[in-house]
């Protein structure tokens, strides 16, 4: 059978799913001794849930990456009692988990308008503390996307992702005859001989159109946001959708999935990503499959067979394009050997990079105290 392209590792992306910032509760203000007056009390430091915001969105317009609450006013002949600083929020994803740098959880946000305070104000200066004030609290958090599955298969209806599944793990997905086949995630396991668990999730199938929201398809590209990598599945020999709708070959299947991720949430495309082309076990698959590997090689080339409003602006390099039959098991082995390579590869790509993120900081700590 034929061996895979090993396709570039890109590192990343500009997907992003974690990212770690400091964050300084506002200081008190002074208080006056002489007619008992209390300084202001710091600003607090909140993070606050919003709708259609990513974590890159974040990093791109703070580069610096340092949230500070106001500081408290002192405390005078006029205003004996100082004003409050002023609290500081910062605006953060739905779905993501705020935790501490050593891995305590301060909040979970799961809806619009919830919020967690990540850093207190400190108290003003008052006569219990000689009139001197308080610093602000200060802190490293971390905002995680809080994932649903290691792997997020994604396929238009009746690519045989739910097949697929049942054949790669233990889930026994639903499987029906109609459009909209799967509706809620099936999430399956794969088990490894070391006992190293891989979590997939199959998600509603999409439909062209999903970013425009037609079918389940915001819920669908919600989810995907929400998995380390994607794992494409086509049909070898195409697909049509409905009567109504033009039959697509692989190589247009690929991508226009492509082109309803990027429409929704262009980062999405930036994801390590899997091709599995399935149903070899059809008549002339394995020529479909010759012409369908070679169409990736130079998309630009074969992109004059979509319209132009399903050409995506960048084309995925897959890490691997791995043939299977989900029906008879037929490359299903190969295709655990590539995902655990993939993921094992990006876990030691991220354990380098916060090495190198926390020596940073501390050669920076270092360099602030010397």
């Amino acid at each position: 059978m034929v061996q895979f392209s090993r396709v570039c590792l890109r590192k990343f992306g500009n997907f992003v799913d974690n990212i770690r910032l400091y964050v300084r509760g506002g200081s008190g203000g002074m208080g006056l001794p002489r007619l008992g007056g209390q300084g202001g009390k710091g600003g607090d430091v909140w993070v606050v849930a919003a709708n259609n915001l990513t974590l890159k969105r974040i990093k791109d317009k703070y580069p610096q990456k340092r949230f500070l609450g106001g500081a408290g006013a002192n405390s005078s002949v006029r205003a004996l009692k100082g004003e409050k600083g002023k609290d500081l929020e910062i605006l953060a994803p739905v779905g993501i988990t705020v935790t501490t740098d050593d891995g305590r959880i301060l909040g979970d946000l799961n809806a619009e308008g919830e919020r967690v305070m990540v850093a207190r104000g400190g108290p003003g200066g008052t006569l219990y503390s000689a009139f001197e004030p308080s610093k602000g609290q200060t802190k490293n958090i971390r905002f995680d996307l809080k994932l649903i599955a290691d792997l997020g298969l994604v396929g238009f209806p009746n690519a045989g992702k739910s097949s697929l599944l049942t054949a790669l793990s233990n889930a026994t997905p639903q499987i029906a005859s109609y459009a909209f086949t799967t509706l809620k995630p099936e999430i399956g396991k794969l088990m490894y001989k070391d006992y190293k668990q891989i979590s997939v999730a199959d998600l509603p199938g999409l439909i062209e159109g999903a970013h425009a929201n037609k079918g389940m398809g915001h819920k669908f590209l919600k989810h995907v946001e929400r998995t380390k990598q994607l794992l494409f599945v086509v049909d070898v020999s195409g697909f049509q959708l409905a009567s109504k709708t033009p039959f697509r070959p692989a190589f247009e299947a690929v991508q226009l999935l492509t082109k309803e991720l990027e429409l929704y949430k262009e980062e999405l495309v930036s994801k390590p990503a899997l091709l599995v082309v399935n149903k070899m076990d059809l008549p002339d698959a394995e020529d479909k499959l010759q012409e369908l590997k070679e169409q990736l090689q130079n998309p630009e080339e074969f992109s004059d067979l979509l319209p132009d409003d399903m050409r995506p602006k960048n084309y995925i390099s897959f890490r691997h394009v791995v043939p299977v039959s989900a029906t008879t098991g037929f490359g299903i082995d190969n295709l655990k050997r590539c995902i655990r390579e993939s993921l094992d590869d990006d876990a030691a790509m991220a354990t380098k990079a916060i090495h190198q993120e926390r020596l940073q900081a501390l050669r920076q700590t270092s360099h602030e105290h010397s």
